[in-house]
């Protein structure tokens, strides 16, 4: 009979031969300290080779100051490979920005508003986007919200939300709240593409731990998401996928959409490049992201960790801490197909208990009064343990 408050899981075999004690002796800096990183859906560790890569960006810069940018530009053309091996398309459908609201506010002011003054969005959006469209609902754009609960019919009253005055649908593949996945979003996607309204998924909280194929969706979707959360990629590298036939022409538009005539004449209509991607490049950016972003994609292929062996892991993490969590609110779904890569409760004291838990040597974080607690794959079961006991203990 075990304790009350107490719960084992060593006995559980893991599903993935590859075990967290495997994977730790490769993330040396970010866990030398003896704490708990439950912030895998936020900002997973590292390995060490990410200090490699940063390095290898500066010795680039010191040797070729700036013939550099060929070198830079062959890493960013690895992380695209790196994307497009995890959700499928082309290497060159991929846009590459600094954050995900530069992405999406350069889509969004490709849109002819006069002409479709209409964007319907849930209340489920992180703040990158939810904020902006906020802004732009307060400029006199007729944006939509639709509630995210309940999630099984999300997709539904997004798509009775569409008519031919609607330039976008805007809408999350995984809830960053509930860790909660929205179903039937191709289905969505299909019946907007059919009255000609651009759809536009954030799949930040699915990239890298929750399968999704482009194929699964019309050719004229929009994909945003980026490395800093799963991908361990860090900060500076997100992406928007772009169909290769898209002639829109973003008003918010850097000089790197278009190479090809940059001694054209000024006076000239502004150009865009080729390919559908290039409209949405930016400017000069930081490439030590992306030299830092490749190293971590080289180290991922050479320990297997491809998206079904990290959606493994993390099925079976989260459901060791569902089982853990009986007798709290829970948010997230206990069906595997239902959730995402993190485990969330609802308490009135969650951003109290964020900085409780980080005495006791546990970090996760809060959005509201909501708790979010995300495993990661370097994340041992006694960790898992020690976690769980120690907010059982705080919330007595």
């Amino acid at each position: 009979m075990k304790p009350r408050g107490v719960f084992y899981v060593r006995s559980v075999p893991p599903e993935s031969a590859l075990s967290p004690e495997q994977l730790r002796r490769h993330y040396q800096h970010f866990l030398a300290a003896d704490r708990v990183y439950l912030t895998g859906h936020s900002h997973q560790a590292w390995p060490d080779v990410a200090r490699e890569g940063l390095l290898e960006s500066f010795d680039d810069a010191a040797r070729h100051l700036d013939d550099k940018w060929g070198l830079a530009l062959a890493k960013a053309d690895a992380v695209r490979a790196g994307i497009a091996a995890r959700i499928g398309g082309a290497p060159n459908e991929f846009a590459l920005g600094a954050n995900t609201h530069e992405l999406v506010s350069r889509l969004l002011s490709a849109f002819d508003l006069r002409a479709r003054p209409r964007l319907v969005t849930t209340s489920g959006e992180f703040h990158s986007m939810a904020r902006q469209l906020r802004r732009l609902a307060e400029a006199g754009i007729d944006v939509r919200v639709v509630e995210a609960e309940p999630v099984a019919t999300l997709a539904e009253r997004l798509g009775a939300e569409l008519n031919e005055l609607t330039a976008a649908v805007l809408c999350s593949s995984v809830l960053f709240r509930t860790s909660s996945v929205v179903p039937d979003l191709p289905g969505l996607a299909r019946a907007a593409d059919a009255l000609g309204v651009v759809t536009l998924l954030d799949i930040y909280h699915a990239f890298n731990v929750v399968p999704f194929q482009l194929g699964d969706y019309p050719e004229s979707v929009f994909v945003t998401g980026g490395g800093y959360k799963y991908a361990q990629w860090g900060e500076g590298v997100c992406f928007l996928r772009v169909p290769p036939s898209c002639t829109l022409r973003p008003v918010y538009t850097g000089w790197f959409a278009d190479f090809e005539h940059l001694d054209a004449a000024q006076d000239e209509r502004v150009q865009y490049g080729p390919r559908g991607a290039d409209r949405f490049a930016g400017s000069t950016y930081d490439p030590a992201s992306h030299y830092r972003a490749a190293r971590v994609i080289e180290f991922a292929s050479e320990q297997g960790l491809d998206v079904a062996t990290l959606r493994r892991i993390s099925l079976r993490q989260t459901g060791l801490l569902l089982a853990a969590l009986e007798g709290f609110e829970v948010l997230t779904p206990q069906e595997p197909a239902a959730r995402g890569g993190f485990v969330a409760l609802r308490r009135a004291d969650a951003s109290e208990l964020v900085q409780a838990l980080r005495r006791e040597g546990v970090f996760a974080d809060a959005r509201g009064d909501v708790l979010r607690l995300g495993p990661a794959p370097y994340v041992t079961d006694p960790e898992l343990e020690r976690a769980v006991a120690a907010l059982r203990h705080l919330c007595r």
